[in-house]
């Protein structure tokens, strides 16, 4: 057997004995069950890796997605979990066919970070009820729940739950200092299991027993009359596994120097994973970020190692079933306090923290509402929160200040007539929605003389919102007896003025001014008309135009 793909197989064996406790983990803390858990690991997990568009990837139950099912699985049972994510596959085919995975790559760093840091509050807080061995209260709200297994332990203590579960929590987050290449997760939960099982504990509650094999696919769950009220469900489902799959490729991408992945055919592949998945009675899945980090450090090269990974879970569940069954459920909330508090990364959020005012709002903002909310509605307001501040940062780099009407010499006392009666602005940058009434207001309340001349040139954009505030400015200066000459209008603004009927405003007297040269012709013209500024002979005109050749437009 080659060099390539032994490795390949020995990471696979790797990631599956890391992957083993997760997916328990996550599929009691879905509310499906430990069996759900490894399910999705082997199917959603093998389809992934052939399917899928990066080489790399492990797919699987995470944490994430578990957030998100929790409250499904309160208000619609298993077979509104099984149907979402049967629906949500086919939304991440469509996304694929319709090339969205690009777009993803637009998520700002601090939705991310932020992101991640609620959801391992979450799933911090949703192992309580197993960590303090109490009956998982009502409730779908994380904090309300582990309030109410907090009461419930204070009235009768579990301290055998306690002790295992920080047992296993501290081995595995010593253990990742002191080795990070051993997969400290397994020893931990079998070290566990083994003094449960040999000291007889009481209050370590097992997981219970499982199928010896996966069921036969079915679509036994499937209720057509639920399908419109598990629609939003489903999408953010989609959208979920859609962020956290593409970033955990990405993840993988940095962590090599090999092909990078494609977002539109992970999308697909994810998709099939989860039309899938729920055939087996699996909940939904993503990439695993964590997963993929340990497959890629263990030598991976291709998919194979993922697909081995998927086969040795296969093999357990066929194998082993008895004695996973074993288990405390402590253990497992023990394995995955560990995992939360090992999302954090905490020299990434310092270093978020520091970078802007912004960026720090962005991340506290983002995490809030994964916490308070659900995690769609964290990334919304994460995105809406980071593009209100990228449009008010672009909108203060549009300015708007007068300048001098030319740069060639002229007659000094000429230089004071004009410098009496006009003036010259020169608008800089961004003239659109977030940034045209502060640039307009500017300009309404600076203009106290007879013409005014706007140089445009320097206009990077214009939308609807900015040619209507510069119109409406053109009309009420207008009304105060001011012309209003424009130059340097670009061929891309004019249709936006034009539509307005802002352009004709700006031609006066039908005249279109290229240059400021041209423009401060047009406006003597206009002050001579006035009888402000005495009439210059035709020869003269022609020499004083010429002096001013190679004018700034």
């Amino acid at each position: 057997m080659g060099r390539g793909p032994r490795r390949d197989l020995l990471a696979g064996l790797t990631v599956a004995i890391v992957a083993l406790p997760l997916a328990l983990g996550f599929g009691v803390s879905s509310g499906l069950g430990a069996q759900a858990g490894l399910a999705t690991a082997v199917v959603a997990g093998a389809l992934a890796a052939l399917f899928g568009g990066s080489r790399l990837q492990v797919s699987g139950p995470t944490g994430a997605m578990t957030v998100v099912l929790v409250p499904i699985t309160a208000e619609h049972g298993p077979g509104g979990v099984l149907t979402v994510g049967l629906i949500a596959g086919v939304l991440l085919v469509t996304l694929a066919l319709l090339r969205a995975g690009k777009y993803m790559r637009y998520v700002p760093a601090p939705v991310v970070e932020g992101f991640t840091l609620g959801i391992a509050c979450v799933i911090g807080l949703q192992q309580i009820p197993n960590a303090l061995g109490v009956a998982a209260p009502e409730g779908d709200r994380v904090l309300v729940v582990a309030w109410r297994a907090l009461e419930a332990f204070a009235k009768a203590p579990n301290w055998t739950a306690v002790a295992l579960a920080a047992a296993v929590a501290t081995v595995m987050l010593a253990g990742a200092r002191l080795r990070p290449t051993i997969p400290f997760s397994i020893i931990a939960v079998v070290s566990a299991t083994l003094v449960a099982q040999l000291f007889g504990l009481d209050g370590a509650r097992p997981i219970g027993a499982l199928p010896s094999g996966l069921p036969a696919p079915s679509l036994g769950f499937l209720d057509v009359s639920a399908l419109s009220s598990l629609l939003a469900p489903a999408v953010a489902v989609a959208a979920l596994a859609a962020l956290e799959s593409l970033l955990s490729a990405s993840v993988a991408d940095g962590m090599t120097s090999g092909p990078r992945h494609d977002p539109d055919k992970e999308l697909f592949g994810q998709g099939v994973a989860n039309m899938a998945a729920p055939l087996f009675g699996g909940v939904p899945a993503t990439g695993a970020i964590a997963r993929t980090a340990v497959n890629v450090r263990s030598g991976a090269a291709s998919r194979l190692a993922a697909l081995t990974h998927a086969a040795v879970l296969a093999v357990i569940v066929f194998a082993a079933a008895p004695l996973v069954s074993k288990i405390p459920l402590a253990a497992l909330a023990g394995v995955l306090i560990a995992t939360a508090l090992r999302m954090v990364d905490v020299v990434s959020l310092k270093a978020m923290a520091k970078a802007t005012r912004s960026d720090a709002l962005i991340l506290v903002l983002t995490a809030a509402a994964t916490l308070a909310l659900d995690l769609v509605y964290a990334v919304v307001t994460g995105l809406a929160v980071a593009g209100v501040l990228a449009l008010r940062a672009v909108a203060r780099q549009a300015r708007m200040a007068p300048v001098p009407l030319e740069q060639a010499e002229r007659r000094a006392e000429e230089d004071a007539l004009l410098a009496e009666h006009v003036v010259a602005y020169r608008i800089d940058g961004p003239l659109f929605f977030a940034a045209a009434h502060r640039l307009v207001h500017d300009l309404h309340q600076g203009a106290d003389v007879r013409v005014v001349i706007l140089r445009m040139s320097r206009v990077s954009t214009m939308d609807a919102t900015g040619a209507l505030a510069l119109k409406d400015a053109v009309r009420t200066l207008n009304r105060r007896g001011i012309v209003v000459l424009a130059s340097g209008i670009r061929s891309e603004h004019q249709q936006v003025l034009k539509a307005v009927g802002a352009l004709d405003l700006l031609r006066h007297e039908g005249h279109a001014y290229a240059t400021a040269d041209e423009a401060l012709a047009g406006a003597r013209a206009c002050l001579e008309r006035a009888g402000v500024l005495p009439a210059v002979p035709a020869q003269n005109a022609r020499t004083d135009r010429s002096t001013h050749e190679g004018s700034v437009r």
